[in-house]
């Protein structure tokens, strides 16, 4: 029994325990029991039985956050908790935090109990807040709920301790937590394990394990062509009771025949399910895109609205999960996201599902998916940094990043800088093709731009079920919202997020798109032969026959190449682009062995990164240019005359880490300019690159120092003493300020964090909600700053988020500065701080304004 000091420890909690496939009845019963010793209150709920009120609790213990309540539960401020929570609070005898105890998978580290062994101070600070911030839990002692030893040798007095006598217990380098920290994902450890750690024995070139990613088998298509295996056959069906109760309602921009639905009716009728054509009634509505009056019904009326694929998992699993959950699962939009059509992206190191799903993502966002990389790509998505197309693209100086990019840019719904660390940053040993398919959509980014709450009088809601009846077949397409350019100047007037409009689309387009979304493996195997040609290359007839009637005036380079290519290790790089007046292009319609597409690797596909290298001289600048007019909306061009820049040794970067040079025509407010300055590169006017193109050689740059005294004056600061501050400060300017930013601040979130980060701040994002706050807390505390900052405007959509801000630094502890976003730029611009008084906004300032 409870002593009498502890008996009544959980008096003031009524706790919800929610069954599920790791959490039986029958542990449920035990942990209600307890509660009840110690003067709780519990309530066991089993699915799909309807879930009981939320504000009746307190607690919500679950080890998953699959269940539908479970954002709902969020927003009330309920904290959703793992058995572990119970006895933890049993043995503190107090109620635990209950954030780190979260089954929430952003908290990606929150199974993780971490002790140190014998490293330095500052590393072990830096290891325990990181942990604590993401859902971990730090013991100083090697206990038994311990699961993490953090240390440097095997020698140490902890590590011969867990090693001889705690096998369950994984002995890492501290790097393992850097690495999962820059990217926001937990990864495998194995390549961090003491006593033989792989990342510190493997050679450089050596090939990086590839494991099949089973998180996103089933939500790699939008749109699946057949029933999963499991459930396609009555006579072997499963009985499934997910569907117990719940009322569906398919869209009929599904596109499926009537025979198959008839089947998937039956299917959930079978398990204890309703169909119904009425959104008010439905539970779950079922729909290819996100438009229509329906779609917005359901959205805001908080339905479960997915897509077939989600259906499909749902019976295939019999286990209930949000569509948000998985990126495929939620449905598409018919248009892209903006500034995403015309890119040129292509795939290495990605297998099987993993490749399959990454490939479908970028349909979905109007990018388009090349199976082999050419000099016309403009992204490499790479699970490694270790293949032929990763050096080829370095050299061509395209975008490569991982996975995260795309899966973000999706989840947010707008063209992400490629320039943010997460996105360029490979673990040594680690294939990230293990990580893909975690990142969940963003119900608020998608509210915004899809079903925002308020709308014109032309697309109102239906006001009663008559009415939505009478409308459901005034199908709509929405558009997203207007474009964001990646190069926005930050002082451009700040943009307004639009309902999106609605169009009309034609059947056949509509039959078209649904094509185009198919798994592309299908695609891939109906044009052997040509399995090296991206969609856009190919050429008319009539010029192939041009080409071919002049070979024979091409012999000598022909010679020259096949001699080429009998050295070994092949030709690589150079050659002769698409575009290029005097190429000539031959008839390659060989047959290639025939691969199964999903299952091939990087070293399987054959790409245009075997060809003839030429020479060229050796990188003698690394050069980040912005404001160049001269390319704006001239690909082409661009592209010209990089290479052109290159063969003098000027590399153009997109990275301001990486440049040890910056070309703008005047002082700017830009991203890149900015971002640069923390680096202190070598500023020279734009005029340089004219003049260096216009002579094909490599000028002096001192000849082209930016002098801009207007601007100097303007933004009262010296570009040379600012220079002088950059190199002093080694990007650690804004090294301990915390600085959050609202959503739709002007220039866009993406700008102000990079410039953050640039100079060694942290910078996050506040949408006033109480939720984030609860999110945030933790983390904020070990971070000691005496002051956190908001940069915001004077919009009375900001000032609205002003005292949630204040209440939420104030409660821990912290003074709260809202400032114009012009006291970031001039400290970054000046690379000296300035206090925040002459910056501040309150309401009384915006009154005498």
């Amino acid at each position: 029994m409870a002593d009498e000091e502890g008996e009544q420890l959980f008096s003031n909690c009524k706790v919800c325990i929610i069954c599920s496939k790791d959490l039986s009845q029958d542990t449920a019963q035990q942990l209600a029991s307890t509660l009840e010793e110690y003067g709780g209150e519990s309530v066991i709920w089993e699915p799909p039985s309807s879930f009981p009120p939320l504000e009746e609790f307190s607690h919500l213990i679950s080890f998953t956050i699959d269940f539908a309540a479970f954002d709902a539960a969020v927003d009330a401020l309920k904290p959703v908790v793992k058995p572990q929570w119970l006895r933890a609070s049993l043995e503190k005898k107090k109620v635990a935090n209950p954030r780190q105890y979260s089954p929430d998978p952003r908290l990606f580290l929150n199974d993780v109990v971490v002790t140190c062994g014998d490293i330095p101070e500052g590393d072990k600070d830096a290891i325990i807040g990181g942990v604590l911030a993401k859902g971990g839990i730090y013991s100083p002692k090697v206990t038994n709920a311990v699961t993490h030893l953090v240390d440097l040798t095997a020698d140490s007095d902890k590590a011969r301790v867990v090693l001889g006598k705690r096998p369950n217990v994984k002995v890492v380098l501290p790097h393992w937590f850097d690495d999962c920290l820059k990217l926001g994902r937990r990864i495998d450890e194995r390549p961090y394990t003491l006593p033989d750690p792989e990342i510190l024995r493997a050679a450089p070139n050596a090939p990086i394990r590839s494991s099949e990613n089973r998180d996103i088998i089933g939500a790699s298509t939008p749109a699946p062509s057949t029933l999963p295996t499991p459930v396609a056959s009555p006579e072997t069906r499963p009985h499934l009771d997910v569907f117990g109760g719940k009322n569906v309602m398919f869209s009929k921009d599904l596109g499926i025949g009537s025979h198959l639905r008839e089947t998937i009716e039956e299917i959930i009728t079978e398990g204890g399910g309703f169909i119904t054509s009425d959104v008010y009634e439905a539970d779950m509505f079922i729909c290819r895109y996100r438009e229509g009056v329906e779609y917005r019904v359901a959205s805001r009326l908080n339905k479960e609205v997915g897509n077939l694929a989600w259906l499909y998992h749902l019976m295939t699993y019999n286990t209930w999960t949000s569509p948000m959950r998985r990126l495929l699962h939620y449905p598409i939009a018919r248009t892209g996201i903006p500034g995403f059509k015309g890119l040129k992206v292509s795939l290495s190191n990605y297998i099987g599902e993993a490749r399959v799903y990454l490939e479908n993502l970028i349909v979905a966002t109007g990018a388009e998916c090349t199976r082999t990389l050419k000099q016309e790509n403009t992204h490499l998505i790479t699970a490694h940094g270790h293949s032929e197309k990763c050096t080829a693209a370095r050299e061509w100086g395209l975008h490569v990043v991982n996975h995260l990019w795309l899966e973000e840019s999706y989840a947010k719904w707008k063209l992400l800088s490629t320039s943010e660390p997460r996105y360029t940053h490979f673990p040594r040993r680690t294939n990230l093709g293990e990580v893909v398919g975690q990142t969940r959509v963003d119900r608020s980014v998608a509210e915004n731009l899809f079903f925002p709450s308020s709308e014109s009088p032309q697309e109102q809601a239906p006001s009663s079920p008559r009415r939505a009846m009478k409308n459901k077949d005034q199908n709509t397409t929405t558009a997203p919202a207007p474009e964001e350019s990646s190069k926005m100047d930050i002082d451009s007037p700040e943009p307004a997020i639009a309902t999106p409009r609605a169009t009309t689309t034609s059947r056949k387009n509509l039959e078209n798109s649904h094509k185009k979304l198919q798994t592309p493996a299908s695609a891939r195997l109906a044009s052997e032969g040509k399995e090296n040609e991206t969609p856009s290359s190919t050429s008319s007839r009539k010029s192939k026959d041009a080409a071919t009637a002049k070979l024979h005036g091409y012999a000598p380079d022909f010679a020259l190449y096949e001699k080429e290519m009998k050295r070994v290790g092949g030709v690589i790089y150079g050659g002769r682009k698409k575009t290029d007046e005097d190429r000539v292009e031959l008839d390659n319609r060989k047959k290639r062995r025939s691969v199964e597409p999903q299952e091939e690797s990087d070293a399987e596909e054959t790409t245009d990164a075997k060809r003839q290298k030429k020479s060229k001289p050796p990188v003698a600048m690394h050069l980040l240019i912005t404001g160049y007019q001269k390319w704006v909306g001239n690909l082409r061009k661009e592209d010209t005359d990089k290479r052109q820049l290159r063969d003098l040794g000027i590399l153009v970067v997109q990275d301001a880490r990486k440049c040890s040079h910056l070309a703008a025509p005047s002082i700017l407010r830009t991203p890149k300019f900015v971002n640069a300055l923390a680096y202190a590169p070598a500023i020279v006017n734009i005029e340089f690159i004219t003049q260096c193109l216009k002579k094909n050689e490599l000028l002096d740059p001192r000849d082209f120092e930016l002098v801009d005294k207007a601007a100097e004056e303007r933004f009262s600061f010296s570009l040379k003493e600012a220079a002088i501050r950059a190199k002093q400060n080694k990007n650690k300017l804004l090294q301990g300020y915390n600085i959050y930013c609202v959503e739709t601040i002007r220039g866009g979130f993406d700008a102000f964090k990079s410039i953050v980060d640039a100079n060694g701040g942290n910078c996050l994002l506040f949408r006033g909600r109480v939720s984030h706050k609860v999110q945030q807390q933790d983390s904020d505390e070990e971070l000691g700053e005496k002051e956190v900052y908001l940069l915001s405007s004077v919009a009375p959509e900001h000032q609205k988020l002003w005292p949630r801000f204040r209440q939420m630094v104030e409660e821990i502890g912290k003074t709260p500065r809202i400032v114009r976003v012009d006291w970031l730029l001039d400290m970054a611009m000046s690379q000296e701080l300035h206090a925040a008084d002459n910056y501040e906004l309150d309401e009384e300032t915006v009154e005498q304004s």
